[in-house]
């Protein structure tokens, strides 16, 4: 599963965007680089039911912002990218999508 995917299945399953959550999770002092990510996945698992797998995908953004390594940009592997920002605004919205 991409990236991408991730973000776009924890959209589906929680009805927000990945940037609603990201803005969530600052409002929460989650993005502070102190804050571990046990902590925002634990947010995440009470609040949202999300899995490791896909919280970590939303830890990276709360952390890192939406770029991610080219290494697996148009790879055509399973974890294949199309880009190497992730787009945080909704799937039906991604101009890549």
């Amino acid at each position: 599963m991409s990236f991408q995917a991730y973000l776009d299945a924890i959209e589906t399953k929680t009805g927000l965007t990945p940037r609603q959550l990201v803005e969530i999770a600052r409002s929460k002092g989650f993005d502070d680089p102190k804050v571990k990510a046990g902590t925002i996945l634990e947010w995440l698992k009470d609040d949202y039911t999300l899995g490791r797998g896909h919280g970590m995908a939303l830890v990276h953004v709360i952390k890192n912002g939406p770029q991610i390594s080219s290494k697996h940009v148009g790879t055509g592997t399973a974890h294949s990218d199309p880009s190497d920002t992730l787009w945080l605004d909704g799937k039906a919205t991604n101009p890549n999508g």
